[in-house]
């Protein structure tokens, strides 16, 4: 088979020379490209004869998988699958297998730094020291004590409720189904309602769908206490970006941290959220260490290998 890794995620050239011979003695094909890049056109002439390729959060849609007439699975680099046409996938036999649990600590570590960030003002305190400013007034917040809602608890959610019990919070969660190893920490399940009334924290670790695209939205966001933060490392389309900016205007909510949105960045200069106040913003890194991108590769490259296996004794 011919496979075609899209893009680096994180291979240098010397580990892509050694996945490529390894391939070749399979019997396969491997072509590895250097370079991001993210344009319909020069997808279409990367991928155009492949059976396999790989690629991690690159949007892959019709327009693209149309003019790949021979593509048989999508090795994805990646845990979220939502920038994948999984319908026009599905309709032409197109499997697709994610990278799960390779970033797990790393959102996990990040979603709590920038909790740290909001109550602490780092990256504010920063720039005020370098340009010869003092502490003055400021008085910032410690986790210690604080109710945390964990919105989600799928592995990257349950790993961050550990960590806020590190540091001293109470920890509450919602989730469609319960999950015991949750409940066996000593977190009640509640009523996503329930938990934005009572949580000093909101955390957000759920996947993004037709049910919860906006499932934090204006309404949802006038429960919320006026000494809240909200932190998303999830999906951006999960939030309703503009009612959080005008929450955050307001002072219907204390602070926000956030890793996505609702499009890759760079963010317009109309962005409604780069002009509210207390908000900590990070260009899509959580996933991005180097530890993560290590497993990733692992991983990607062990499940690839067992498809192979597969479809030569199919």
């Amino acid at each position: 088979m011919k496979i075609v890794a899209v893009e680096p995620i994180g291979i240098s050239p010397e580990k892509a020379q050694e996945i490529k011979l390894e391939l070749a003695a399979m019997g396969h094909d491997f072509v590895f490209f250097p370079d991001r890049r993210e344009d319909a056109e020069n997808l279409r002439n990367r991928m155009r004869d492949a059976e396999v390729v790989v690629i991690s959060n690159i949007p892959l849609k019709e327009e693209v998988l149309s003019a790949c007439p021979k593509l048989k699975h999508i090795a994805l680099a990646f845990t979220g699958k939502d920038h994948i046409d999984g319908a026009y996938c599905a309709a032409h036999g197109i499997t697709i297998r994610n990278a799960a649990g390779y970033a797990t600590r790393a959102v996990g570590e990040l979603a709590v730094g920038l909790m740290l960030d909001v109550f602490r003002r780092i990256t504010a305190l920063d720039a005020e020291i370098r340009y010869g400013g003092v502490r003055g007034a400021f008085l910032g917040r410690e986790l210690y004590g604080k109710t945390a809602g964990i919105v989600g608890t799928g592995a990257i959610g349950t790993y961050t409720a550990k960590l806020l019990q590190a540091f001293g919070c109470k920890v509450i969660a919602w989730n469609r189904s319960e999950h015991d190893e949750v409940k066996s920490m000593g977190i009640p399940y509640l009523p996503l309602d329930d938990l934005l009334r009572q949580s000093d924290i909101i955390s957000l670790h759920v996947p993004l769908t037709p049910e919860t695209h906006h499932l934090i939205s204006a309404e949802k966001l006038a429960l919320c206490k006026p000494t809240a933060i909200l932190v998303n490392t999830a999906r951006g389309n999960v939030v309703d970006m503009d009612a959080l900016a005008v929450a955050l205007r307001e002072g219907c909510l204390a602070g926000a941290g956030l890793d996505v949105y609702e499009k890759e960045p760079p963010l317009p200069e109309n962005h409604p959220l780069l002009h509210a106040p207390n908000v900590v913003m990070a260009p899509h890194v959580g996933y991005a260490t180097r530890e993560a991108f290590d497993s990733r590769i692992d991983i990607v490259f062990s499940y690839l290998k067992d498809y192979l296996k597969e479809a030569v004794n199919a």
